[in-house]
């Protein structure tokens, strides 16, 4: 894994090239690799001043890479993962009425690993994320927790767990107080409260819109206020049940993106799994995939060494050429 300054070196490479959306997003990341919460309060300041009026790309280039290399100075403590986060030991269910049966499913998720589920509706995939989720009782096999998960009480480790359904219920009131009072639930009070909520707006794109309310946002800000949401928890491990359905093509990249970057903190790495019904939402982030056919499941590696492909490699580029351009 890499370190801070070598993180930080990307995220320049990003300012360079004019990428200055995925350069920022990835710019926050290094600050919240740090915990410092006078660095959270100087890049909160560098948002505001980036937003208070039109800055020009250079001026905002320039600003950012000047905060990146003071933050090198600081020293990040990293959390190490050379155990496996969570063990998924031959787990399986079976339902009397209409004769399904999941598994056996076997999984090991560490810290920074992101793993996918793919499958068509009604193969078991939001099954698995519920008995992952401490949600749904399982029939046989053991599920294996890392001990940086509370041991005091299942409600202790559930609070570790983060769950996030394919169809979230409605909330009232502003995006900022909802963030605010989840991280009061969760022992973040007074001024921290203040800090860590607006750099999860920030993080998630939110900022024009933290006042707006439920019915404001678009299918794609709700799912960012979720993961705002969550990431106030800090936990060690997400679910997440067909988090890109109902977004357009760019939402679905942006958050993959985050996804991608966020599991693999420095400071708070966590592990992710996140279903799908399409493989090529989920290839281009996932460590690994499990495909799930009638409860039964194949690992993608598993499913490529029994097909017939010649050896190679298929690499897929993104670029912001026009059609005409290619052609």
């Amino acid at each position: 894994m890499a370190s801070l300054s070598e993180k930080i070196d990307e995220v320049i490479l990003h300012f360079e090239n004019k990428d200055l959306h995925l350069g920022f997003r990835r710019l926050i990341d290094c600050v919240l690799d740090t915990q410092s919460m006078p660095q959270f309060s100087s890049c909160i300041a560098l948002n505001e001043w980036k937003e208070e009026k039109e800055r020009s790309e250079a001026e905002i280039i320039t600003a950012c890479v000047n905060f990146l290399n003071q933050l090198r100075k600081v020293e990040v403590h990293r959390k190490p993962a050379e155990t496996a986060l969570l063990t998924v030991d031959s787990i399986s269910k079976h339902f009397s009425r209409g004769g399904f049966a999941l598994g056996p499913v076997n999984m090991e998720i560490y810290y920074g690993d992101v793993w996918g589920l793919v499958g068509e509706n009604g193969n078991g995939k939001t099954t698995l994320l519920r008995i992952l989720a401490r949600d749904l009782r399982f029939d046989s096999g053991t599920l294996t927790y890392s001990p940086d998960f509370p041991s005091s009480s299942d409600y202790a480790l559930r609070t570790r767990l983060a769950y996030i359904p394919q169809r979230t219920p409605r909330w009232f009131g502003s995006v900022k107080t909802n963030l605010q009072f989840t991280a009061t639930h969760y022992g973040i009070t007074g001024e921290e409260n203040e800090i860590w909520v607006m750099m999860m707006i920030i993080r998630f794109g939110l900022y024009p819109f933290r006042n707006h309310n439920w019915s404001e946002l678009s299918s794609g800000f709700k799912m960012r206020f979720e993961l705002a949401r969550t990431f106030l928890r800090k936990p060690n491990l997400l679910l997440l049940d067909e988090p890109l359905a109902n977004l357009d093509i760019l939402a679905q990249q942006i958050i993959l993106e985050d996804l991608r970057y966020l599991a693999k903190s420095l400071s708070h790495p966590l592990g992710i799994v996140l279903s799908s019904q399409q493989l090529f939402e989920v290839e281009k982030i996932s460590d690994k995939i499990i495909f799930l056919k009638q409860g039964a499941p194949t690992l993608l590696q598993e499913s490529i060494s029994t097909m017939n492909r010649p050896n190679g490699y298929v690499v897929e580029l993104e670029i912001g050429a026009t059609r005409e351009q290619l052609m």
